[in-house]
């Protein structure tokens, strides 16, 4: 029964003689011994990275391997689309994410990319996403969630969470609404620390709850809890530990009866605040939460110690059996659910024609003809990772292009390079890095340049710049748009 309330890893560490990679990105594209004898033993399943896929050929032979153990085993990844993929992390996914489908605003539309995702994950075995994030992001410069949003308007993105909810299960694929009760106005990372999103609960309950509820209302088979502070409703606890959030708000308010999932356990915004992994993983089961997200860094170690110290707190009071006994029931129906068949139509190339529907252009670009184009070295949120981006995979034949990190590079030296022609600087986020944004202003102050950026849009532009295009988005999709949008596909 406790195994049955944990949804584990084997890409993070490994012990000696497991016969896989260890650390991330080492390649453990096999599973474990233990891991497939935990599935046997009744572990409600595995979520997945990057790091276990290496094509969706192999990630259909892992999950066969531990589907080998127990026909319903939960096997979940985080596949947004956009640019948080799992699937695609080594080529950037072919679909645009949740900011360019909220820019095209057509909810059919939003229902057929989540069923085409829905495809891809069904074919490679997998039959729960960690997706669709429906949080409302009002704070533009929000470090975590961004174009993984699909807008500032509570009514808009309910609407967007309704059709990817529908489309994704429509494969049979669970889906999973996160991040209750909404991540979207904060300025912190909760995997680096516990933000605080201090507003009043009237607030909250017009401007962030909207597209939760809309989301259990169309049957989403799960929701995942946020490692964010409420104080007006969670007090000084993350949501993830608040029975007032799950228990009152989600199930008796709202009536929710699917399963209710945490966010990684081992993220600073929950293990800090818990004390350690083990002891969030009784207080996020004390709150409500059914299945544990233990987080990427996972052994057979430190799963049979959260199995011990959930044993102990049973033991000792401080866990009540009936609820644990509720969440291991709760699990179970969500896994017998996948089990059902789905039908789905495939549609090719669906993605591409999605992203180019979103671009939008300021300005004008009849004078970029030949460009030298400038992407601009940008990193990444932990929840996204080193997903390749940019423009140049689909570039023409003769085009050049060439990266610059902003805070090395003049404007003299690519003034030099580039000679008569324009430029186009193509960045992420480019307001958030004060060198990329003096540095694309001092070119664009005396030389023709366009600008793409495929962040989150923000209200800066560079004065003199003959275009500023705006993708909502760095995926592959996103950036085949943009050069085509160029002419320079």
């Amino acid at each position: 029964m406790v195994l049955q309330t944990l949804l584990a890893s084997f890409g993070g560490r490994t012990r000696a003689g497991d016969g896989i990679g260890a650390g991330r990105g080492k390649g453990a594209f096999t599973a474990p011994q233990w891991a497939v004898d935990l599935v046997s033993e009744g572990l409600a399943g595995y979520c997945l990275f990057g790091y276990n896929i290496s094509t969706p050929e192999q990630l259909a032979s892992l999950t066969a391997e531990l589907r080998a153990a127990r026909s319903d085993v939960l096997l979940s990844l985080d596949e947004e689309g956009g640019d948080v993929t799992r699937l695609y992390h080594r080529t950037g996914s072919p679909y645009p994410g949740n900011a360019a489908l909220g820019a095209v605003g057509d909810f059919g539309l939003t229902r057929r990319i989540y069923q085409a995702i829905g495809q891809d994950l069904r074919a490679a075995g997998v039959n729960l996403n960690l997706a669709p994030t429906v949080d409302v992001n009002v704070a533009t410069d929000n470090p975590i969630i961004g174009t993984r949003s699909f807008g500032a308007d509570p009514v808009q993105v309910a609407a967007h969470a309704a059709a990817a909810v529908v489309g994704l299960q429509s494969t049979g694929v669970a889906a999973c609404a996160k991040h209750f009760p909404g991540h979207g106005a904060t300025v912190e990372d909760s995997h680096l620390g516990l933000p605080t999103v201090d507003i009043a609960e009237a607030l909250l309950r017009s401007r962030e709850l909207p597209p939760f509820a809309t989301a259990t209302a169309a049957d989403a088979k799960s929701i995942m809890t946020a490692h964010i502070r409420v104080p007006s409703v969670t007090g000084d606890l993350p949501a993830t530990f608040s029975r007032r959030v799950l228990q009152d708000l989600l199930r008796t308010e709202w009536g929710y009866a699917g399963v209710i999932v945490t966010d990684a356990l081992e993220m600073a915004g929950a293990a800090s605040a818990a004390g350690g992994i083990e002891k969030a993983a009784v207080l996020a089961l004390a709150a409500g939460s059914d299945l544990l997200c233990i987080g990427a860094d996972v052994d057979l170690d430190l799963i049979e110690r959260i199995a011990a110290e959930i044993a102990a707190a049973v033991g000792d009071g401080r866990l009540a059996l009936a609820r644990l006994e509720d969440a291991a029931a709760r699990n179970a129906e969500l896994a017998a659910w996948t089990q059902g068949s789905f039908p789905t139509e495939i549609e090719p190339d669906l993605g591409y024609a999605a992203a180019a529907r979103a671009i939008r252009v300021e300005g004008s670009l009849d004078e970029i003809v030949n460009p030298l184009v400038v992407q601009l070295v940008s990193g990444h949120s932990i929840a996204e990772g080193p997903v390749p981006w940019g423009l140049a995979p689909h570039l023409a034949a003769g085009a050049e292009h060439l990266v610059a990190d902003p805070a090395d590079s003049s404007a003299a030296s690519l003034l030099a390079k580039a000679g008569d022609r324009p430029i186009v600087i193509v960045g992420r986020h480019i307001h958030r890095t004060p060198a990329a944004v003096q540095l694309t202003e001092t070119l664009a102050a005396g030389h023709p340049i366009a600008v793409v950026d495929m962040g989150w849009p923000a209200a800066w532009r560079p004065a003199g710049a003959r275009a500023f295009m705006n993708t909502f988005g760095a995926s592959r999709a996103n950036s085949r748009a943009a050069a085509a949008a160029l002419h320079l596909a």
